[in-house]
This record gives C-alpha cells, sequence and structure tokens, in this order.
C-alpha cells in the first residue's frame, strides 16, 4: 500500500470518531427469503433470512452496506465486540453508508434449525484454535503472528466467554447453507435495490453466486478472508507438514452451487507444482484455457487478508482464482498497510477501526 494510502486509512480511521453522537434516520428489521412447508409438522417457515437495517440521518453513499456474517457466528459480528467496542456497523453507518446486518438462514434471529437437517454445534477446541487464540495451537505457521485479540484469550475471561457465548449452530451441509443463503441473499437484493456487498469466512461462499444471480444489483464485494482455497478445503497438521488437501472437490471451484461459466460446463481443476513459500499452500487452478466467471466480470472484488489467521496461507489461492476466471480482484494483505497481529475474527479484534477504516478507502475510490 502506498503512502498516500495508508494517510487515507489514517485519515478515515479520525472520521466520526465513536464519542460523537451517531444519529439514526430509520431503522427497522424484516425477512427475506423463506417458505411456509405445509409438508413438515406444524408448517413452519423455512429458508428465511433475518436482516436489521439502519439508515443514518447524514447518508453520503448512495449503496448500503449488505454485512453477511460466517460460520457459527449471527450478525452480532458486526454490532459490537465482546469487549464493548463499536462493531464494522456503526463505523461505517459514521461514514454515511446505510447498513443492513443478516442473520443467516437458520441463524439466530432466522433460527429454524429443526426443518434444516442436521446442525454443527459450537465447539469451544475449534473456537479456541481458528478464533480466539491460534498463537496456542500453532496449527498453521502464521498463528504464531496473532497478537490483536482483546482480552486473555481464555475461557473465564470475560471478553472470551462474550464471543463464546456469541456462537450458534449451523447448517452441516454446505451445499445447502450455500443454496438456501443465495436464494435469500438474492431477495434481499430484490427488494433494497444495488448494495455493496460484505462477506466474511463461511458467508464468501454466498456472495459469488448471489452476484452470479444478480450482477446488476452487486457494486463491490467485500471479501474479508472469504470461504476457501478454491476446489479444496485445507487440513491443518502443524509441523512441519502443516497442510493438506481435504478429499471432497467444490462443484463450482468456488463453492458447493453453480456458477455460471462461459464457456459453459463444469471447470476443470489443476493443482500448482510448488507452493509460493514454505508458508503457503500449494493453489488449486482451473485448467488452461480457464472458464470465465462472467456475471462477475464487471464487479470490483476486494480480498482482506490478516497476517495470522488460517486464512493467510491460503488466500493468496482465492485471489489467483478469481482473476484466472476473469474477476477484477484488489488483494489486501493487511500487512502490506501495516497492520498487524489480526486473526480471522479481525472485526472484533483490537484494532478493528483501523482495517475498517482501509477497506473504507478502498470503496471510495472503487464505489461511485
Amino acid at each position: 500500500m502506498s503512502l498516500l494510502g495508508a494517510m487515507a486509512i489514517h485519515a478515515a480511521a479520525a472520521e466520526g470518531a465513536p464519542g460523537d453522537p451517531l444519529v439514526i434516520a430509520r431503522q427497522g428489521y424484516f425477512f427475506v427469503g423463506g417458505r411456509i412447508d405445509r409438508a413438515i409438522e406444524g408448517s413452519p417457515m423455512m429458508g428465511q433470512m433475518y436482516v436489521e437495517f439502519q439508515i443514518p440521518h447524514k447518508l453520503e453513499h448512495p449503496y448500503p452496506i449488505v454485512m453477511i456474517h460466517g460460520g457459527g457466528q449471527t450478525g452480532t459480528n458486526f454490532t459490537g465486540t465482546p469487549d464493548g467496542r463499536e462493531g464494522w456497523a456503526q463505523f461505517f453507518l459514521r461514514r454515511g453508508y446505510a447498513v443492513y446486518v443478516v442473520d443467516q438462514v437458520a441463524r439466530g434471529r432466522a433460527a429454524a434449525p429443526q426443518v434444516h437437517g442436521a446442525m454443527t454445534p459450537p465447539r469451544l477446541p475449534f473456537v479456541e484454535q481458528r478464533f480466539i487464540a491460534p498463537e496456542h495451537a500453532k496449527l498453521w505457521p502464521q498463528a504464531r503472528l496473532h497478537t490483536q485479540w482483546p482480552g486473555a484469550g481464555e475461557p473465564g475471561d470475560p471478553v472470551f466467554d462474550q464471543f463464546y457465548a456469541s456462537q450458534v449452530p449451523s447448517i452441516a451441509d454446505f451445499a445447502k447453507q450455500q443454496e438456501l443463503n443465495r436464494d435469500a441473499g438474492v431477495a434481499l437484493l430484490d427488494r433494497i435495490g444495488p448494495a455493496i456487498l460484505l462477506t466474511h469466512s463461511q458467508s464468501g461462499a454466498f456472495g459469488w453466486p448471489i452476484a452470479d444471480q444478480r450482477p446488476k444489483l452487486v457494486k463491490a464485494i467485500v471479501a474479508v478472508e472469504p470461504s476457501g482455497p478454491p476446489v479444496h478445503d485445507v487440513e491443518f497438521k502443524g509441523a512441519p507438514d502443516w497442510f493438506a488437501d481435504a478429499a471432497k472437490t467444490k462443484m463450482s471451484g468456488l463453492g458447493e452451487v453453480p456458477l455460471t461459466y462461459d464457456p459453459p460446463g463444469p471447470p476443470e481443476f489443476v493443482q500448482e507444482e510448488r507452493a509460493d513459500a514454505p508458508d503457503l499452500v500449494r493453489c488449486w487452478l482451473q485448467k488452461t484455457p480457464a472458464r470465465q466467471l462472467v456475471n462477475l466480470k464487471d464487479i470490483p472484488v476486494l480480498v482482506v487478508m490478516s497476517e495470522a489467521s488460517y486464512h493467510a496461507s491460503y488466500d493468496h489461492c482465492t485471489v489467483r482464482y478469481l482473476r484466472q476466471a476473469g474477476v477484477p480482484v484488489t488483494f489486501m494483505p493487511l500487512t502490506k498497510g501495516n497492520i498487524h497481529g489480526n486473526g480471522h475474527m479481525m472485526m472484533l479484534e483490537k484494532n478493528s477501526d483501523e482495517i475498517a477504516a482501509a477497506m473504507l478507502s478502498w470503496l471510495k475510490e472503487t464505489v461511485h
């Protein structure tokens, strides 16, 4: 990142400080998607997404930001932090964006888990290793660099317990997750009109198919460590081998639901012979000539990657795959902006506003 870009980040962070009044002109909630299924006892509503919105009094940008949380989470990821600070929703509201924060299908205030099949419950070891204290587990090379989690990072600490209390079950079937949230996300855009999608982790796999189905309604995608890497997930083994490919192949390369390729047909995949560095995975890409993701070719994408997350070992593969398929991508490793020590839950960490300011700088330059 250039010196000018770094200066812009710090200037953006200074705007609309949390101590200033935040004036909301309009707020509320609604549900999108879903249907009553009379074939199930009780005729429940299923497939609906909860959406909470706020419109700032000083609305300065034409397109709202839709924030879609990741696996095991709800929209609370964006509406505050476990140590009591404002979240990314308030950050962007203070800078003149309307904000829509969702709870995914079958999560939080959209919960109807009994009708969506098996659910994966929160698991304390997973949360500790992936989200809060990866530096203790050391399952990937970059984990030792993690320093930004607020609090002690262990059960019994108030910040840890606040975050763990927010964890919820998720639909176990990834294909079903992606199909249901794609459809609900499309219904949301059909209701509110053109918007910027901000996805995180698991929901990165929803952003591509939502944009694929409504390319004229997606003005940009900010993909914060999106679900990846392409083609095969990674199993983390610790030193000295670190990585192994999961057996299952992602049918669209980027997920478990179809995407529109040109020429039509399923892509064929090949793995690179060697990794770019010892602490990185070997990427899976398309065989050349690569099919193009034609409905995404005019949508600017920002991929944000932290220093110490498990994504630090493979988000470059997601960027490479998208570029190969003709998608315009800006890659933002936070270290290039001198932002260090973050893990996967960067929106909750001590320097979360600094990261939001970096994304804001890109949005101001890119989306008009």
